[in-house]
């Protein structure tokens, strides 16, 4: 065999067993499946984090919504103690038509003549307050001004608004459910 022939052998065997991982585990290098594997475990340990992160940031939604719910429990009964008084809607028969866009509304009139609520509510606009009429199915009509999504806002505007021309000492709130 000629010497070019056998330079061209051994450069093929050569070529051969020396591949990258043959190298790099002469050199003390990880392979290139050790390199993937050591990605993968990052990967996951990354993945584990942002998990983690994920559940922490629901437990505390979880308990917001709770202190929340037991907040607006505190102010119910806090009215109530304090000979307020908060109605819920189903127990004078239901709304009738009326749609309402909020939780809680102070109500500072009902009527059983239209005529009269009309005129609360023109009142009650006049003097710069949002202002709904509100119907019910027993045939009341409240007048219901600031609407609202906090209890805890609706109770200090009716502190505020109590015994005003607007809203008479025996206003009450409506909670919308």
């Amino acid at each position: 065999m000629s010497m070019k022939k056998s330079l061209v052998i051994a450069l093929a065997l050569v070529a051969l067993v020396t591949s990258c991982d043959f190298i790099r585990t002469l050199a003390g290098r990880p392979t290139t499946a050790q390199v993937e594997e050591i990605r993968l475990q990052k990967m996951a340990a990354e993945e584990a984090r942002h998990q983690a992160i994920l559940d922490s940031m629901k437990r505390a939604e979880e308990a917001m919504a709770q202190a929340l719910a037991a907040r607006e429990a505190f102010l119910l009964d806090s009215l109530a103690q304090g000979r307020g008084t908060v109605l819920n809607p189903s127990k004078m028969g239901g709304l009738f038509t009326t749609k309402l866009e909020s939780k809680y509304y102070i109500v500072v009139g009902a009527f059983r003549n239209r005529a009269y609520a009309e005129r609360k509510l023109k009142g009650c606009n006049a003097a710069g307050y949002t202002a709904t009429i509100i119907s019910f199915r027993n045939g009341l009509l409240a007048v219901g001004v600031c609407p609202s999504n906090s209890l805890d806002e609706t109770l200090k505007t009716l502190k505020r608004l109590r015994g005003t021309d607007v809203c008479p000492q025996d206003g009450w709130i409506l909670m919308n459910i």
